[in-house]
């Protein structure tokens, strides 16, 4: 039986991904967790309820076309299936009027090897999500004899989880600057909660982003439950909404990254990858000043792009300066148009999950030093 499953970078030769769907897709209500992420001043601040059909409809569309381009370039493409996310969702602790989408899979599916493993999001109305995902997961099982599905501990996501009132309607973006050089964020330590797209995967070791939607208990567990991999905390200072690692700092092949130049890793953050030789370069500036409507990201989705090997490079069309960059980083670029999918849940990298990359656990940090971010 082949081996349908292996995955321990974002940059070596991409066979196999998942792609999302904007189906049925759901402003959520306002929770805890998502309340803290909507800026005061945006739109969508108290806003819910399914999504324009024609924007569901825009979105598809650059979706399909997103995997005509992939598998024009040999890599295989799977789909989610999606529920009725305009649904209410409880569990023992918990009520919520709605769930969200299935766009982003990067968002829920940590390909770590030749095991995925389903996050614990701290948003209760993505608590479901992953049934998008489990046909799939039950596919790789029955074919793949080495695959291992894995389910993180849930998280019960009752009040306890979260600094109620952490952001009121008065605070000024200084004050939020001042929480995120802080490590103040809304989720408590009361358990492990983390979004898999705050992950960044570098062989043997694992660079996690600590934010607003992955605390410091999720990095502990990932120290236990990976005792042979090395675990760095992360966090980007300018930042005032952080959440994600890969609209701020991407790597594009080993010893490469480029970093969001509003969002810098902080010096004694970067010594280790000095110390080996990883250059980190400031990404390009976006070519949109605003994000598209109903979009809950920033810019700098501009650098949220799809690494197919370490030679070529899917960027969004409009993202000339981005493209220009890469160019220039000696890297082949692919242009396809994504704006009208961003709302949804992200650019290109979030809009995949990794199912097969060639190549093996390589130690890109084998010269070890004193290491502030280390677990």
């Amino acid at each position: 039986m082949p081996k349908i499953v292996n995955s321990w970078n974002d940059f070596d030769p991409l066979k196999h991904a998942i792609v999302g769907r904007a189906d049925n897709s759901v402003i959520p209500p306002e929770e805890p967790a998502t309340s803290e992420k909507v800026p005061i001043d945006s739109e969508m601040r108290g806003m819910w309820g399914p999504r324009p059909l024609e924007t569901v409809e825009k979105a598809n569309a650059q979706l399909d076309n997103y995997v005509k381009v992939l598998e024009e370039h040999g890599v295989k493409v799977d789909r989610p299936s999606p529920l009725q996310w305009n649904q209410a969702i409880g569990t023992p602790d918990f009520r919520n009027d709605s769930m969200m989408t299935c766009m982003p899979p990067r968002d829920i599916l940590l390909t770590i090897g030749n095991e995925i493993i389903a996050s614990a999001n701290s948003f209760r109305c993505r608590y479901f999500e992953y049934l998008a995902y489990w046909p799939l997961m039950n596919e790789y099982l029955e074919n793949d004899p080495e695959f291992k599905w894995t389910q993180a501990p849930r998280p019960r996501l009752t009040d306890k989880s979260y600094k109620h009132n952490y952001y009121d309607e008065k605070i000024s973006l200084e004050d939020r600057l001042v929480r995120t050089a802080n490590k103040d964020f809304v989720t408590t330590e009361i358990e492990p909660m983390w979004d898999a797209a705050d992950v960044m995967r570098l062989g043997k070791d694992l660079f996690i982003q600590h934010g607003l939607t992955t605390n410091r208990k999720a990095m502990e567990w990932f120290k236990r439950y990976y005792p042979d991999f090395r675990v760095h905390a992360v966090n980007f200072p300018g930042d005032p909404y952080p959440i994600h690692i890969d609209a701020t700092f991407v790597p594009l092949r080993p010893g490469l990254i480029i970093n969001n130049p509003n969002r810098p890793l902080p010096q004694e953050q970067r010594k280790i990858f000095e110390t080996n030789d990883w250059e980190i370069v400031d990404a390009a500036q976006p070519a949109h000043d605003t994000p598209p409507a109903l979009c809950y990201s920033s810019v700098w989705l501009s650098m949220n792009c799809l690494v197919l090997d370490h030679k070529t490079v899917i960027v969004e069309a409009s993202e000339v300066h981005q493209a220009e960059q890469m160019d220039k980083l000696g890297m082949n670029v692919i242009p396809v148009p994504f704006r009208d999918a961003y709302a949804f849940g992200g650019g290109l990298h979030c809009a995949t999950a990794d199912v097969y990359r060639e190549g093996t656990c390589e130690d890109y940090f084998p010269n070890q030093i004193a290491d502030p971010t280390l677990v």
